[in-house]
């Protein structure tokens, strides 16, 4: 490489190789720098407007491709003006990009820029301010700040989002706009839709960081919109919200960490009496600390993160893992272990990033990953520093129980070729024989098996390590000093012959007759030793002098003559200052008495440290965190407030502006039911506040924090008007429903009074609260208090297990309910159904509650006539099949030999096993004569699946029939289950396959719990589609009917006549299935399913639309 090629690389010249002229836009080798792109320039100056299109996307090919085309740029310019939509689009995408180079010309088309933007096509608009904002100069930093404010206010959303890049680069040209710009971000954080939100979020990390106070009101928006925010966005938002969060919320962990501190006082007493007293004072007041209760807008916060743990981005699956580990209760980080490890199978980049962090997370939350460990294994791919950092991973996941896995990988990487990791590998032995001391033993031997390895490497790592962990318990392995002695002869690398000498020195006494002649040794190679190994002979010297002196005074009077003329002048003053310690003279002081203890004092053992261990005052995720040093802009992650700070601030008023009465109305059902009230918000358990929040965030908040920008964005007040008038109607129908319940229902005084209290500020926690008619409010609250406590102890357990099941009960809670709620909850349906028409239950054929039967209190079955519900006291094979349950054949008469065989789900609960669906199948004999043992053998099932036999059915007479329940768990798919149906002399083999819609049991919501599971499960977990409804499909009777037929549903009350809601679990884990049906004029529908497991929902919507449209 000549100078020549390097300086036409630098001035933007392509490869070595030339470009001959096949392209004038390229600018070949023959045609002369004067004449350069004229092709172009005369298309851009003649008149029609497809030349002009041409050069201008030839033009941005260059660009594209790294070629300089600002010479281009006045004839570019004149076409800014031109009429043509594509031309213009293009124009401005090269004034972006050369604008600044060309400041003076781009000045001059700044009344072009103006007018495009008023232009009517959103991306012109947004193009012009693009283009404005790229001009630095600051006479015109009036001009952008008037587009930018006008842009805010844009009705294209894409403008707006135009409008908040453009905030970060006119506070970069002029800091004394700030306050200005402050102002538009608090206007554009008010923003509704997402395509702003990320972008707004962005501007307001750069300009006001520090400026809390206008998240407050937008708090709740941005955690419901962030679901569907861009990629980008989405990081930057969490990012944000996770400072925001470290400022306003209570540290989750407050009680645990406070616990484990008084341990650690208590392990480490002290022998002052005082300290003592107060030790055992604070001990006493632990328990009497406040219970912490986690705020509910904490809890929204890291509900709606969780779902991105799924995302196809690593940016966004990692900062919501920071997110968690900084501010999630410890028993539910452990949910970003499995997406952290998926995102290892992504790009070594990735992979380097990731590991860094949970080399971090690791040292603190060792359990959390533990269950994955075989996936930080090595592979021979790596590349080094992955390699490296899989290991520092391992050796912090190291415990008493896996260390014999871990060493087997440890002792096969040390056969590696590459000897960086080589190293790493022998430093991480070490580093588990120091942490884990059963297995210490075990290493140093293994280490002292590595001395007589060929490579030189591997020896003098071992010999470094195995001087560290000798200075635990040096007098037990004298025989180890011994052998490394030895081993000074053949090792060459300066840091183990160093590391040798330092042992034989300090544990001279050991190896009281080889040490000398070690010295002496050394005394021959001196001259040509490293610096580091001199200064290791001297100290030897010395500390032999002192013990042994009679052998090795000679000797060290030696090494110390040629210590004094070395050229390196450490070595030199080292000497001297030795010299005078250890050898006394008339000039020698004080010192010269404590020699011995100066250089025989006992040293403490090394510890052996992760170099991530004091890594996590970094917010993970963030290059500082990456380079352990504090990047240019990092923002501190500050610490959990001491008390928390006034949640009210996150309540979002209503505008004054709405006069409309039935608005009048509603705000005052809203001042009279606060979004969070006071009663909750102050001693309600996390999962109260769990619920509520989802709910309140659903139907208040957004709707409320989207109002409060809609002041400042007229354009947008239809859409919102629209939005309230629907919020309006439902809050109608729910007055009409209360007055009806209170004309109608004559029931005891005790019950209406608990109605009506359910129907007030209480309403939100229907679902959820005990509603025994004798009970106070504030025993009934007591009492949901500790069931709900139940359900959170569940979800913590169920945290750290490996098994999707579990996975799926937590993410649902209502699924998962303990026993004792079982009762009240009835007692609750009763209430919810009374208020129904109950002949809309009617063609349901079986509805099995959620609870099992047997709980089932008889007033709930006298209310809940229309339903035909069983209870499982009965026995199974009494049932028998209503006309709507549909009958299969299994076994046809002739294949079974005159043995038919016809099978049906019963669609009552399996009472064996509750995860089972409960398979009715009749045997009827058709021949003369009887069979017998009839039973059922080698059943061949897909992984997971279960089958629970009838017991055999000894004789079948002639002409007979005869009914048996077996329990199948399908594991909540389609596939089938195959047996054999053996007789006494015959085995047939045959097949059962369920429809989607028999795998769900009946769920019991009310119409708010409903609507809060619903908006958990959105994005992918929601399948719409629309149908039109067949000519049979009249009326909501039928629909009713036509959907409980195909799917084992129940109905959930619903305030609107034009739509028809249903909800159910899926039999094996108990994933939430919910359907709803909203018919619309001229004989059209949309059906809308909403299931965490997307096949069924999926399948599901199938059958229905067959079902509906027939």
């Amino acid at each position: 490489m000549s100078a020549s090629s390097a300086f036409s690389d630098e001035k933007g010249g392509s490869s070595s190789e030339p470009e001959y002229g096949h392209d004038p836009a390229s600018g070949g080798i023959f045609s002369s720098d004067y004449k350069r792109h004229d092709d172009l320039k005369e298309m851009l100056d003649s008149n029609k407007d497809s030349l002009k299109l041409e050069a201008m996307k030839r033009i941005v090919a260059m660009i594209a491709r790294g070629k300089n085309a600002s010479d281009l740029f006045p004839a570019v310019v004149k076409n800014v003006a031109c009429k043509n939509i594509e031309v213009k689009k293009l124009v401005y995408v090269y004034l972006v990009r050369y604008a600044e180079e060309q400041q003076d010309l781009a000045l001059l088309s700044i009344s072009t820029f103006q007018r495009g933007l008023k232009d009517p096509n959103q991306l012109i608009r947004a193009s012009a301010l693009r283009v404005l904002s790229s001009i630095r100069v600051t006479i015109i930093v009036p001009i952008m700040m008037l587009a930018i404010k006008e842009a805010a206010s844009d009705m294209s959303p894409y403008v707006r989002k135009t409008a908040a890049h453009a905030i970060p680069k006119l506070h970069s040209l002029d800091p004394e706009q700030k306050d200005q710009l402050i102002e538009v971000i608090e206007k554009l954080l008010a923003d509704k839709t997402t395509l702003v939100a990320g972008s707004v979020v962005m501007a307001f990390e750069e300009v006001c960081p520090d400026r809390i106070d206008l998240i407050h009101k937008n708090y709740r928006k941005l955690c419901n919109l962030l679901i569907d925010v861009e990629e980008w966005g989405q990081v930057v938002i969490i990012n944000m919200l996770t400072r925001y969060a470290r400022t306003q919320f209570l540290n989750p962990n407050i009680n645990e960490s406070l616990l484990e501190e008084s341990g650690e006082k208590a392990f480490y007493a002290s022998d002052d009496e005082e300290e003592e007293e107060d030790k055992k004072a604070e001990a006493a007041a632990l328990p009497k600390r406040k219970p912490y209760v986690m705020d509910p807008d904490h809890r929204l916060l890291l509900r709606n993160t969780k779902p991105l743990l799924q995302s196809r981005n690593a940016a966004v699956v990692m900062a919501v893992a920071q997110l968690y580990f900084h501010l999630a209760p410890k028993a539910e980080v452990g949910v970003i272990a499995k997406a952290l490890v998926r995102l290892m199978r992504s790009h070594s980049e990735v992979q380097y990033v990731v590991l860094q962090n949970v080399a971090t997370m690791s040292i603190k939350r060792r359990g959390m990953f533990e269950p994955y460990l075989k996936s930080f294994y090595i592979r021979s791919t790596d590349p080094t520093q992955i390699k490296i950092l899989k290991l520092e991973v391992l050796t912090n996941l190291a415990n008493e129980t896996n260390i014999s896995t871990i060493l087997r990988e440890f002792q096969t990487y040390i056969k590696s070729m590459d000897k960086d990791f080589v190293a790493a590998s022998i430093q991480a032995i070490g580093r588990c024989a120091t942490n884990i001391g059963e297995v210490r033993d075990t290493c140093l031997n293994g280490l002292v098996q590595l001395l007589s390895n060929r490579d030189e490497l591997v020896v003098a790592e071992s010999v470094v390590v195995i001087k560290k962990l000798l200075q635990m318990q040096p007098e037990q392995h004298s025989d180890i000093i011994k052998h490394m002695a030895k081993l000074i002869d053949n090792i060459q690398v300066p840091m183990a012959r160093a590391s040798i000498l330092w042992l034989i020195g300090e544990y001279c006494e050991h190896v009281p007759k080889i040490s000398p002649d070690v010295l002496r040794k050394m005394a021959k190679t001196f001259t040509n030793e490293e610096d580091i190994v001199k200064l290791q002979i001297i100290n030897l010297a010395a500390k032999l002098y002192l013990t042994n002196s009679k052998q090795t005074k000679l000797l060290t009077q030696y090494v110390l003559n040629l210590a004094k003329y070395d050229q390196n002048y450490d070595i030199r003053d080292r000497a001297r200052f030795i010299r005078q310690l250890i050898v006394p003279t008339d000039k020698s002081g004080a010192l010269n008495k404590y020699a011995k203890k100066l250089f025989l004092a006992l040293k403490p053992a090394p510890v052996l440290e992760s170099p991530f261990k004091d890594r996590d005052h970094f917010q993970l995720g963030s290059l500082s965190h990456l380079l352990n040093a504090k990047a240019a802009g990092y923002q501190e992650l500050p610490d959990w407030p001491e008390s928390a700070p006034d949640p009210s601030v996150r309540n979002v008023e209503i505008p004054d502006w709405s006069k409309c009465t039935s608005r009048k109305d509603r705000k005052e059902k809203k001042a009279e039911k606060p979004f969070y009230s006071d009663s909750e918000g102050e001693s309600g358990p996390t999962e109260s506040a769990d619920s509520e929040s989802d709910s309140g965030s659903r139907s208040e908040s957004a709707s409320g924090s989207d109002e409060s920008g809609s002041g400042s964005e007229s354009e947008e007040s239809g859409e919102e008007t629209e939005s309230e008038e629907e919020e309006e109607d439902e809050v109608e129908e729910k007055k009409k429903k209360k007055r009806l319940d209170k004309t109608k229902a004559k029931k005891p005084v005790e019950e209406s009074a608990e109605s009506e209290q359910s129907s007030g500020a209480e309403d939100r926690k229907r679902g959820r609260k005990a509603g025994k008619n004798q009970k106070s409010a504030s025993e009934s609250e007591s009492e949901s208090e500790s069931s709900e406590s139940e359900e959170s102890s569940e979800e913590e357990s169920g945290e750290e297990s490996e098994s999707d099941t579990d996975i799926r009960k937590k993410k649902t809670p209502v699924s998962k309910q303990p026993p004792k709620q079982s009762k009240k909850e009835s007692k609750k349906e009763t209430q919810e159904m009374s208020l129904l028409d109950l002949d809309d239950f009617e063609p349901a054929p079986t509805s099995a509650p959620v609870t099992p039967s047997n709980f089932l209190s008889s007033s709930l079955v006298s209310d809940l006539e229309g339903l035909s519900l069983t209870d499982t006291i009965l026995a199974p094979t009494t049932i028998a099949p209503s006309g709507s349950i549909k009958m299969y054949e299994l076994l046809h008469r002739i294949t079974g030999e005159g043995l038919a065989v016809e099978y049906c789900f019963s669609r009552q609960p399996f009472s064996p096993d509750p995860n089972m669906v409960a398979v009715q199948i009749q045997f009827t004999n058709n021949t003369n004569s009887e069979t017998k043992n009839l039973h059922i053998e080698e059943p061949k099932l897909q992984s997971g699946m279960r089958i629970r036999e009838f017991s055999e059915i000894e004789v079948l007479a002639a002409g007979d029939s005869v009914t048996v329940v077996i329990g199948i768990d399908f594991c909540d798919s389609t596939q089938a289950a195959n047996f054999q149906l053996c007789t006494h002399t015959r085995k047939f083999f045959v097949t059962i396959q369920p429809p989607v819609g028999e795998l769900m049991t009946p769920a019991f919501l009310t119409e708010n719990d409903f609507k809060k599971e619903q908006g958990k499960l959105m994005g992918m977990n929601e399948i719409s589609e629309k149908l039109s409804l067949g000519e049979k499909c009249v009326n909501e009777h039928v629909i009713v009917e036509r959907v409980t037929a195909t799917a084992n549903l129940s109905r959930v009350p619903c305030g609107s006549d034009k739509e028809c809601r249903f909800a159910g679990k899926t039999v094996s884990s108990g994933c939430l299935v919910l359907v709803t049906v909203a018919t619309k004029e001229g004989g059209g529908a949309q059906l809308t399913v909403n299931c965490e497991k997307m096949v069924i929902g999926t399948m599901l919507v199938k059958d229905i639309l067959q079902a509906l449209s027939q």
